[in-house]
């Protein structure tokens, strides 16, 4: 029988499986009903007795959940999709992280062991759903070596608190410059692990988990209670600032800390988080049956795995009867209707736009955006469902309103977001764990916003960014949102507006070498030294060049389509203000990355899985301060942006859903172009009915010019260019360049 203590009660929990649950003393967190809870996030300027009392709260945090597994099976069993690895390895890594860590920051000099520092290091980020993880077995350790690893561990760092002159008074606050900083990293990094070691038992198979009397109990409803109308909440154009302050008296992630203001239009989002009740509509409507709701990676991962229902639903009759219920970590118990769903990012898209046809909606439902989540919160502390008030999720309704009608924006589960993770302007990696997050702004992580019931101290602070890729599994769901007057499909979306073929790596990577690229660097010298490639124009310099030949003024420019930006810093050579729009988050990323820091470093594939580091310059002479970024849909743009002396639209138009619209947008009054300005135009009519239907596509200059009924065409020119996708590959296009001067 293991002892769990606190300064007024003391409980005796049920005996870990080994017999062999270590017995730190005093933990603070333990309620008087006998759960433990987690303390508020430590300050930087805590007394060694609070840093103390937060250590002892999270490592026991550990201890207790992993008291929930049942047998020793259940630390070497694999995850049932083998993207992860087996408990074992995350119930030693917290501790190895503190040694690793406190070692690279000179608080400690030796380790304990470099075998196990090494083996329980790293864990596994899966590049895709089907990228199975084929581990061994046999290199784990037992759990009684793991146990006395921890148990060591937790001496020497308990020690190095409570006698390590850095931790004096007269060396406080802790800050992010400080060896210091190493230790309350440590503490974040396992409560970021309570999670993920949660969310795998949950995913375990029942018998290998038992009902731990230490964690927090759950909070369930006996019957199927009234739920009350998810209504949507009208938002209206509002300026957000993001990024946690550098002096905040807490320890935060890379990612939280840099500074951008954004500008967010109209728009409305759910109360609530969408509810099991809620999601039981679309499961029973054949939602994952019918592949047209799905993205294309959405559709695979779902067809792979035969997905017919969320992960943590637990059918209990013959499929067709849709009869479920819940599973918890540690028990099966009724379905909580009222609760959130869990589902990861494709089941979340795909329900959006299931709803999206079932409501007949003209603008189509969507994720909230990170700035949305934002904007959503009133400012104000309120008794979420986090830092383990609950041992599970409650009710949507069950945590406090708050002054806007959100329910839930923080605490009970996390919240899939539209955006891919990506850094705030000003961000940088931090020396003692420089590859915390900078490998995962890749595009193939999305972000999940607002924390979950087991999220604790900086996982449940209002600056917690936090991502994962779109397959994956957490205590995660979602809220829907929609734009008032900004249309969020476009057709560089294909299966119903929910996947974005130019979000990917690769594809920013070839857009940025294409854009950036040097002529030695896109054509191999080996291979141009026994042939001839053939010449062809920077497109992006040639769009630019063409504004400046024909552009009678020079005061205001818009690249529509702008992709990673070449073009626009060309233009900002002679325009004083130049506005950048793509619907790609992830090449406006690119493009404003390059405005600030002037240099972005990206890969070139070569062949196979070699590849080649290179950086993309921006003319020093070039006034960045004159450009502007944003995402935007060509189709919708917003009703303020008009009366530009240019416009560019390169290779963009057989890429709408509806050409014309945008063509027209070029005209009448709150036209782009004002008039005596110019649109120049790069098209290689390269029409495909999973961008464009084809009663849309328009067939040469003349419809164009039918649909331009403003404009007289001045220039007209073939323009060649080349896209490689690796040292032997290209794509050869010939695009049709046209100048149109709006008449006066």
């Amino acid at each position: 029988m293991s002892v769990v203590a606190s300064s007024n009660f003391i409980l005796h929990s049920p005996s870990f499986w080994t017999g062999k649950s270590p017995v730190y003393g005093i933990c603070p967190g333990v309620e008087s009903d006998g759960t433990i809870k987690s303390l508020p996030q430590v300050k930087t300027n805590a007394t060694r007795r609070e840093l103390l009392d937060y250590f002892d709260n999270t490592w026991t945090l550990t201890e207790v959940l992993f008291d929930g597994l049942a047998n020793e099976e259940a630390y070497y069993r694999r995850p049932y999709h083998k993207l992860r690895h087996p408990m074992i390895f995350y119930y030693g890594h917290p501790a190895v992280l503190y040694m690793n860590k406190l070692r690279v920051a000179g608080l400690l000099v030796n380790g304990i062991s470099s075998g196990f520092e090494r083996l329980f290091e790293t864990g596994v980020d899966e590049m895709r759903w089907d990228d199975l993880y084929e581990g061994h077995d046999d290199v784990w350790p037992s759990i009684d070596e793991v146990h006395q690893y921890r148990r060591e561990a937790y001496q020497i760092i308990r020690e190095l608190i409570e006698t390590h002159p850095l931790f004096d008074e007269q060396h406080m606050p802790i800050t992010i410059d400080k060896p210091t900083w190493a230790l309350l990293m440590g503490f974040e990094h396992e409560r970021i692990h309570l999670e993920t070691s949660s969310v795998l038992i949950r995913e375990l198979p029942i018998e290998f988990v038992r009902v731990n009397k230490i964690w927090p109990s759950l909070l369930l409803e006996t019957k199927d209670e009234p739920s009350k109308e998810n209504l949507m909440i009208n938002l209206s154009k509002s300026e957000v600032k993001l990024g946690k302050p550098i002096t905040w008296p807490t320890f935060g992630w890379d990612n939280e800390y840099g500074e951008e203001k954004r500008v967010v239009q109209p728009f409305s989002a759910s109360s609530m988080l969408i509810s099991n009740k809620e999601f039981y509509q679309f499961v029973t409507g054949s939602g994952y049956i019918q592949e047209r709701y799905w993205s294309t990676d959405g559709w695979t991962w779902r067809s792979f795995r035969n997905v017919k229902a969320p992960s943590f639903w637990v059918p209990t009759g013959p499929s067709g009867l849709h009869q479920y219920k819940l599973r918890t970590l540690f028990e099966i118990v009724e379905m909580q209707w009222n609760a959130p769903v869990c589902v990861n990012f494709h089941e979340a898209k795909a329900y959006c736009a299931w709803r999206t046809e079932q409501e007949k909606s003209v603008m189509p439902y969507r994720l909230l955006t990170e700035s949305e989540h934002h904007l959503i919160h009133d400012g104000k502390d309120h008794q979420w469902n986090n830092n383990l008030r609950h041992g599970g999720e409650v009710a949507v309704t069950a945590s406090q309103v708050n002054d806007k009608g959100f329910y839930d924006v923080f605490g009970n589960v996390w919240q899939w977001c539209e955006d891919h993770f990506h850094p705030l302007e000003g961000s940088q990696p931090h020396p003692y764990y420089d590859d915390f997050s900078v490998p995962c702004y890749d595009g193939e992580h999305h972000m999940i916003l607002g924390g979950s019931f087991v999220s604790t101290g900086d996982e449940a602070s209002v600056w917690a960014r936090f991502h994962f890729r779109p397959h994956f599994m957490q205590h995660a769901g979602f809220r829907i949102a929609r734009s008032d007057d900004i249309c969020t499909c476009n057709a560089r979306f294909i299966k119903n507006s929910t996947t974005n073929t130019y979000e990917t790596q690769q594809m920013v990577d070839m857009y940025v070498l294409m854009h950036w690229g040097e002529e030695q660097q896109r054509f191999d010298p080996l291979i141009s030294a026994k042939m001839i490639f053939p010449k062809v124009p920077d497109l992006p310099v040639a769009c630019a060049e063409l504004v400046k030949c024909f552009a009678t003024h020079t005061d205001r420019a818009l690249d529509l389509g702008c992709a990673v930006g070449r073009t626009a810093f060309e233009l900002a050579i002679t325009f004083n203000e130049v506005i950048g729009i793509d619907y790609s988050q992830n090449f406006i990323s690119v493009a404003r990355y390059l405005k600030q820091h002037g240099t972005f470093e990206y890969t070139r594939k070569d062949q196979g899985i070699q590849r080649t580091s290179l950086t993309a310059v921006v003319n020093p002479s070039i006034d960045r301060d004159r450009i502007q970024f944003e995402v935007g849909d060509a189709c919708s743009l917003r009703s303020d942006l008009k009366d530009f002396d240019a416009v560019v639209l390169a290779n963009v138009l057989c890429r709408l859903p509806k050409p014309s619209t945008c063509l027209k947008r070029m005209q009448g009054n709150g036209g782009l172009v004002k008039k005596g300005g110019i649109l120049v135009m790069t098209t290689p009519f390269s029409w495909l009915p999973q961008y464009t239907p084809q009663t849309e596509w328009i067939n040469g200059v003349k419809e164009i010019q039918d649909i331009l009924t403003e404009f007289d065409l001045i220039h007209e020119e073939e323009i060649p260019f080349m896209i490689r996708e690796h040292r032997r590959k290209f794509e050869y296009i010939i695009t049709l360049g046209t100048v149109w001067k709006r008449r006066l």
